[in-house]
Protein backbone atom coordinates (compact mmCIF):
# COMPACT_ATOMS: atom_id res chain seq x y z
CA UNK A 1 0.00 0.00 0.00
CA UNK A 2 1.27 3.47 -0.95
CA UNK A 3 0.01 6.96 -0.22
CA UNK A 4 0.93 10.16 -2.06
CA UNK A 5 1.04 13.39 -0.02
CA UNK A 6 0.73 16.65 -1.95
CA UNK A 7 1.84 19.74 -0.05
CA UNK A 8 4.20 21.74 -2.23
CA UNK A 9 4.75 24.82 -0.09
CA UNK A 10 5.24 26.93 1.94
CA UNK A 11 7.28 26.42 5.11
CA UNK A 12 4.42 26.85 7.57
CA UNK A 13 1.97 24.85 5.47
CA UNK A 14 4.38 21.93 5.21
CA UNK A 15 4.91 22.05 8.98
CA UNK A 16 1.13 21.94 9.46
CA UNK A 17 0.90 18.78 7.36
CA UNK A 18 3.57 16.88 9.33
CA UNK A 19 1.38 15.62 12.24
CA UNK A 20 -1.34 14.13 9.98
CA UNK A 21 1.28 12.40 7.86
CA UNK A 22 2.99 10.96 10.94
CA UNK A 23 -0.38 9.72 12.17
CA UNK A 24 -1.08 8.19 8.74
CA UNK A 25 2.20 6.26 8.95
CA UNK A 26 1.29 4.95 12.40
CA UNK A 27 -2.18 3.90 11.24
CA UNK A 28 -0.71 1.99 8.27
CA UNK A 29 2.72 0.87 9.52
CA UNK A 30 3.42 -1.27 6.46
CA UNK A 31 2.57 1.41 3.90
CA UNK A 32 4.93 3.57 1.86
CA UNK A 33 4.33 7.32 1.97
CA UNK A 34 5.63 9.52 -0.85
CA UNK A 35 5.51 13.33 -0.69
CA UNK A 36 5.42 15.83 -3.57
CA UNK A 37 7.07 19.10 -2.55
CA UNK A 38 8.68 22.17 -4.07
CA UNK A 39 12.42 21.69 -4.54
CA UNK A 40 13.25 24.70 -2.34
CA UNK A 41 11.31 23.22 0.60
CA UNK A 42 12.40 19.58 0.28
CA UNK A 43 14.95 20.05 3.07
CA UNK A 44 12.06 20.09 5.56
CA UNK A 45 11.41 16.42 4.81
CA UNK A 46 15.01 15.21 5.21
CA UNK A 47 15.22 12.35 7.66
CA UNK A 48 11.44 12.16 8.11
CA UNK A 49 10.82 8.59 9.30
CA UNK A 50 7.30 8.54 7.85
CA UNK A 51 8.25 9.50 4.29
CA UNK A 52 9.84 6.84 2.11
CA UNK A 53 10.29 8.96 -1.03
CA UNK A 54 10.30 12.69 -1.79
CA UNK A 55 9.26 13.82 -5.28
CA UNK A 56 10.66 17.31 -5.91
CA UNK A 57 8.96 19.66 -8.38
CA UNK A 58 10.16 23.20 -9.12
CA UNK A 59 6.81 24.72 -10.09
CA UNK A 60 7.84 28.13 -8.73
CA UNK A 61 10.98 28.07 -10.86
CA UNK A 62 9.07 26.86 -13.92
CA UNK A 63 6.85 29.92 -13.74
CA UNK A 64 9.87 32.22 -14.08
CA UNK A 65 11.36 30.17 -16.94
CA UNK A 66 8.19 29.15 -18.72
CA UNK A 67 9.57 29.94 -22.20
CA UNK A 68 12.67 27.79 -21.72
CA UNK A 69 12.69 24.38 -23.48
CA UNK A 70 14.33 22.93 -20.37
CA UNK A 71 11.17 23.64 -18.36
CA UNK A 72 9.11 21.32 -20.55
CA UNK A 73 11.67 18.55 -20.06
CA UNK A 74 11.60 19.07 -16.28
CA UNK A 75 7.80 18.91 -16.29
CA UNK A 76 7.80 15.65 -18.23
CA UNK A 77 10.33 14.13 -15.82
CA UNK A 78 8.18 15.25 -12.91
CA UNK A 79 5.04 13.64 -14.34
CA UNK A 80 6.92 10.42 -15.04
CA UNK A 81 8.21 10.38 -11.47
CA UNK A 82 4.64 10.77 -10.21
CA UNK A 83 3.49 7.83 -12.29
CA UNK A 84 6.20 5.38 -11.29
CA UNK A 85 4.00 3.88 -8.58
CA UNK A 86 0.33 3.09 -8.05
CA UNK A 87 -1.11 4.76 -4.94
CA UNK A 88 -3.99 3.73 -2.74
CA UNK A 89 -4.75 7.43 -2.29
CA UNK A 90 -3.38 10.85 -3.21
CA UNK A 91 -4.00 13.34 -0.39
CA UNK A 92 -3.97 16.99 -1.47
CA UNK A 93 -3.46 19.26 1.53
CA UNK A 94 -2.87 22.31 -0.69
CA UNK A 95 -6.14 22.78 -2.56
CA UNK A 96 -4.82 24.62 -5.61
CA UNK A 97 -5.27 23.87 -9.31
CA UNK A 98 -1.68 22.72 -9.63
CA UNK A 99 -1.80 20.43 -6.59
CA UNK A 100 -5.15 18.97 -7.67
CA UNK A 101 -3.81 18.36 -11.18
CA UNK A 102 -0.83 16.57 -9.64
CA UNK A 103 -3.24 14.27 -7.82
CA UNK A 104 -5.04 13.58 -11.09
CA UNK A 105 -1.80 12.87 -12.96
CA UNK A 106 -0.70 10.36 -10.34
CA UNK A 107 -1.81 6.75 -10.55
CA UNK A 108 -3.99 7.06 -7.48
CA UNK A 109 -7.19 5.09 -7.00
CA UNK A 110 -8.53 7.62 -4.53
CA UNK A 111 -7.92 11.37 -4.82
CA UNK A 112 -8.72 13.11 -1.55
CA UNK A 113 -9.18 16.85 -1.23
CA UNK A 114 -11.26 19.38 0.63
CA UNK A 115 -14.77 20.34 -0.44
CA UNK A 116 -15.11 23.47 -2.56
CA UNK A 117 -15.77 25.96 0.26
CA UNK A 118 -12.57 24.82 1.99
CA UNK A 119 -10.34 25.21 -1.07
CA UNK A 120 -8.23 28.25 -1.89
CA UNK A 121 -9.16 27.65 -5.54
CA UNK A 122 -12.62 26.02 -5.39
CA UNK A 123 -12.64 24.77 -8.98
CA UNK A 124 -9.69 22.51 -8.12
CA UNK A 125 -12.19 20.14 -6.56
CA UNK A 126 -13.18 18.73 -9.96
CA UNK A 127 -9.95 16.70 -9.96
CA UNK A 128 -10.82 14.81 -6.75
CA UNK A 129 -13.03 11.75 -6.55
CA UNK A 130 -13.61 12.27 -2.83
CA UNK A 131 -14.08 15.59 -1.07
CA UNK A 132 -13.96 16.23 2.66
CA UNK A 133 -15.75 18.97 4.62
CA UNK A 134 -13.93 19.57 7.93
CA UNK A 135 -16.17 20.07 10.96
CA UNK A 136 -15.34 21.58 14.36
CA UNK A 137 -11.78 22.30 13.27
CA UNK A 138 -10.26 25.35 14.88
CA UNK A 139 -6.63 25.09 13.79
CA UNK A 140 -5.40 24.30 10.28
CA UNK A 141 -3.62 21.20 11.62
CA UNK A 142 -6.99 19.87 12.80
CA UNK A 143 -8.37 20.63 9.35
CA UNK A 144 -5.55 18.59 7.81
CA UNK A 145 -6.30 15.72 10.17
CA UNK A 146 -9.86 15.66 8.85
CA UNK A 147 -8.49 14.83 5.40
CA UNK A 148 -6.57 11.74 6.52
CA UNK A 149 -9.46 10.97 8.85
CA UNK A 150 -11.35 9.74 5.78
CA UNK A 151 -8.76 6.95 5.62
CA UNK A 152 -9.34 5.93 9.22
CA UNK A 153 -6.67 8.10 10.90
CA UNK A 154 -7.69 9.45 14.29
CA UNK A 155 -6.84 12.98 15.45
CA UNK A 156 -4.65 12.76 18.57
CA UNK A 157 -4.61 15.39 21.29
CA UNK A 158 -2.38 18.39 20.64
CA UNK A 159 0.38 17.17 22.97
CA UNK A 160 0.82 14.10 20.76
CA UNK A 161 1.19 15.91 17.45
CA UNK A 162 4.53 14.94 15.90
CA UNK A 163 6.79 17.28 13.93
CA UNK A 164 9.79 15.28 12.66
CA UNK A 165 11.84 18.24 11.48
CA UNK A 166 15.40 17.78 10.14
CA UNK A 167 18.44 17.91 12.40
CA UNK A 168 22.14 17.46 11.70
CA UNK A 169 25.28 17.48 13.82
CA UNK A 170 27.10 19.98 11.55
CA UNK A 171 24.19 22.44 11.76
CA UNK A 172 23.98 22.06 15.53
CA UNK A 173 27.72 22.70 15.74
CA UNK A 174 27.43 25.79 13.53
CA UNK A 175 24.76 27.26 15.77
CA UNK A 176 26.78 26.54 18.91
CA UNK A 177 29.82 28.23 17.39
CA UNK A 178 27.84 31.32 16.38
CA UNK A 179 26.21 31.59 19.79
CA UNK A 180 29.63 31.39 21.43
CA UNK A 181 30.90 34.19 19.17
CA UNK A 182 28.02 36.40 20.35
CA UNK A 183 28.46 35.35 23.98
CA UNK A 184 24.85 34.18 23.92
CA UNK A 185 24.14 31.70 26.68
CA UNK A 186 20.56 32.92 27.16
CA UNK A 187 18.81 34.62 24.26
CA UNK A 188 15.52 35.34 22.56
CA UNK A 189 14.93 35.33 18.82
CA UNK A 190 12.95 37.88 16.82
CA UNK A 191 11.97 37.37 13.18
CA UNK A 192 10.76 40.75 11.89
CA UNK A 193 10.07 39.72 8.29
CA UNK A 194 6.96 38.37 6.64
CA UNK A 195 5.50 37.55 3.26
CA UNK A 196 4.25 41.10 2.84
CA UNK A 197 4.29 44.30 4.87
CA UNK A 198 0.84 43.94 6.45
CA UNK A 199 2.17 40.87 8.29
CA UNK A 200 5.07 42.85 9.82
CA UNK A 201 5.43 45.03 12.88
CA UNK A 202 7.12 48.36 12.16
CA UNK A 203 10.97 48.53 12.41
CA UNK A 204 10.73 51.39 14.91
CA UNK A 205 8.65 49.24 17.24
CA UNK A 206 11.07 46.33 17.03
CA UNK A 207 13.93 48.71 17.81
CA UNK A 208 12.13 50.11 20.85
CA UNK A 209 11.30 46.60 22.06
CA UNK A 210 14.94 45.51 21.72
CA UNK A 211 16.16 48.40 23.85
CA UNK A 212 13.61 47.74 26.58
CA UNK A 213 13.97 43.93 26.49
CA UNK A 214 17.75 43.99 26.80
CA UNK A 215 17.46 46.39 29.73
CA UNK A 216 14.92 44.20 31.51
CA UNK A 217 16.22 40.69 30.79
CA UNK A 218 19.90 41.21 30.02
CA UNK A 219 19.83 38.56 27.31
CA UNK A 220 21.21 38.56 23.80
CA UNK A 221 18.59 39.25 21.14
CA UNK A 222 19.09 37.51 17.80
CA UNK A 223 17.30 38.64 14.66
CA UNK A 224 16.64 36.09 11.93
CA UNK A 225 15.34 36.33 8.39
CA UNK A 226 15.95 35.44 4.79
CA UNK A 227 18.66 37.16 2.71
CA UNK A 228 15.89 39.33 1.22
CA UNK A 229 15.13 40.62 4.71
CA UNK A 230 18.71 41.55 5.57
CA UNK A 231 18.16 45.27 4.87
CA UNK A 232 15.10 45.30 7.16
CA UNK A 233 17.06 43.62 9.96
CA UNK A 234 20.02 45.99 9.58
CA UNK A 235 17.62 48.95 9.74
CA UNK A 236 16.17 47.64 13.01
CA UNK A 237 19.63 47.07 14.50
CA UNK A 238 20.71 50.58 13.52
CA UNK A 239 17.59 52.11 15.09
CA UNK A 240 18.00 50.02 18.25
CA UNK A 241 21.67 50.93 18.74
CA UNK A 242 22.15 47.87 20.94
CA UNK A 243 25.34 45.94 21.59
CA UNK A 244 23.31 42.90 22.66
CA UNK A 245 21.29 42.51 19.44
CA UNK A 246 22.72 40.71 16.41
CA UNK A 247 21.70 39.45 12.98
CA UNK A 248 21.87 35.65 12.81
CA UNK A 249 21.84 34.53 9.15
CA UNK A 250 21.28 30.82 8.73
CA UNK A 251 20.02 28.01 6.58
CA UNK A 252 16.61 26.56 7.35
CA UNK A 253 17.99 23.60 9.31
CA UNK A 254 20.32 25.92 11.24
CA UNK A 255 17.35 28.13 12.09
CA UNK A 256 15.51 25.10 13.49
CA UNK A 257 18.57 24.28 15.60
CA UNK A 258 18.65 27.88 16.87
CA UNK A 259 14.94 27.84 17.75
CA UNK A 260 15.39 24.66 19.78
CA UNK A 261 17.77 26.60 22.06
CA UNK A 262 15.92 29.92 22.29
CA UNK A 263 14.24 31.07 25.50
CA UNK A 264 11.53 32.83 23.48
CA UNK A 265 10.56 33.53 19.88
CA UNK A 266 8.75 36.65 18.61
CA UNK A 267 7.39 37.00 15.08
CA UNK A 268 4.39 37.59 12.88
CA UNK A 269 2.57 35.00 10.77
CA UNK A 270 5.66 33.57 9.03
CA UNK A 271 7.26 30.20 8.34
CA UNK A 272 9.75 30.56 11.23
CA UNK A 273 6.83 31.11 13.63
CA UNK A 274 5.43 27.69 12.71
CA UNK A 275 8.85 26.08 12.99
CA UNK A 276 9.17 27.53 16.50
CA UNK A 277 5.77 26.14 17.44
CA UNK A 278 6.76 22.73 16.07
CA UNK A 279 9.87 22.54 18.30
CA UNK A 280 7.97 23.87 21.35
CA UNK A 281 9.83 27.17 21.69
CA UNK A 282 7.83 29.64 23.85
CA UNK A 283 6.17 32.13 21.47
CA UNK A 284 4.72 35.59 21.38
CA UNK A 285 3.05 36.04 17.98
CA UNK A 286 1.94 39.27 16.30
CA UNK A 287 -1.05 39.28 13.96
CA UNK A 288 -2.68 42.20 12.19
CA UNK A 289 -6.12 42.04 10.60
CA UNK A 290 -8.06 39.08 11.98
CA UNK A 291 -10.83 38.41 9.45
CA UNK A 292 -8.49 37.21 6.72
CA UNK A 293 -8.15 33.45 6.11
CA UNK A 294 -5.01 33.35 8.28
CA UNK A 295 -6.55 34.23 11.63
CA UNK A 296 -4.55 33.67 14.84
CA UNK A 297 -6.93 30.87 15.84
CA UNK A 298 -6.47 29.08 12.52
CA UNK A 299 -2.81 29.73 11.77
CA UNK A 300 -1.23 30.88 15.00
CA UNK A 301 0.63 28.90 17.69
CA UNK A 302 -1.38 25.93 18.95
CA UNK A 303 0.09 25.67 22.47
CA UNK A 304 -2.26 27.03 25.13
CA UNK A 305 0.75 28.66 26.82
CA UNK A 306 1.77 30.73 23.80
CA UNK A 307 0.46 34.29 23.47
CA UNK A 308 -0.88 35.91 20.32
CA UNK A 309 -1.45 39.65 20.05
CA UNK A 310 -3.58 41.17 17.30
CA UNK A 311 -5.33 44.45 16.69
CA UNK A 312 -8.64 42.65 16.20
CA UNK A 313 -9.58 44.84 13.28
CA UNK A 314 -11.30 43.57 10.14
CA UNK A 315 -9.00 42.77 7.25
CA UNK A 316 -8.75 45.69 4.84
CA UNK A 317 -6.69 43.71 2.40
CA UNK A 318 -6.03 40.21 1.13
CA UNK A 319 -2.83 38.32 0.50
CA UNK A 320 -2.96 39.18 -3.18
CA UNK A 321 -3.16 42.94 -2.68
CA UNK A 322 -0.16 42.92 -0.28
CA UNK A 323 -1.01 46.05 1.67
CA UNK A 324 1.83 48.52 2.27
CA UNK A 325 1.02 49.30 5.92
CA UNK A 326 2.53 47.58 8.98
CA UNK A 327 0.56 45.88 11.76
CA UNK A 328 -1.20 48.64 13.66
CA UNK A 329 -2.69 48.76 17.13
CA UNK A 330 -0.19 46.44 18.84
CA UNK A 331 1.98 48.51 21.21
CA UNK A 332 5.49 47.92 22.51
CA UNK A 333 4.10 47.92 26.06
CA UNK A 334 1.64 45.16 25.17
CA UNK A 335 4.33 43.03 23.53
CA UNK A 336 6.73 43.47 26.46
CA UNK A 337 4.02 42.44 28.92
CA UNK A 338 3.22 39.39 26.76
CA UNK A 339 6.91 38.42 26.80
CA UNK A 340 6.94 38.62 30.61
CA UNK A 341 3.85 36.42 30.87
CA UNK A 342 5.09 33.85 28.38
CA UNK A 343 8.50 33.59 30.03
CA UNK A 344 6.83 33.15 33.42
CA UNK A 345 4.74 30.28 32.04
CA UNK A 346 7.79 28.62 30.51
CA UNK A 347 10.55 29.28 33.01
CA UNK A 348 8.97 30.68 36.17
Amino acid sequence: MRFLIIRLSSIGDIVHALPPVSALAKTFPGAEIHWVVETRHAVLLEGNPSVRRVVELDTLGWRRRITSPAVFEEMVRGVLALREDVYEAAIDFQGLYKSAIISRLSRSRQRLGFADQWLREPAAGVFYNERVSPHNCRHVIEKNFSLVGRLGVRTPEVARWEFPLPRSAPDDAFVEKQLASFGATEFMVMNPGGGWQAKRWAPEQYASLIRRAESEFGWKILLTGSPLEKDLIEEILMLAGSNNAHYFPSTLVQLIALLRRARLFLAGDTGPLHLAAAVSTPIVALFGATSSPNTPERNGPFSADDITLSNGRPASTTQNSKASHYIEGVTVDAVLEAIRKRLARAHG
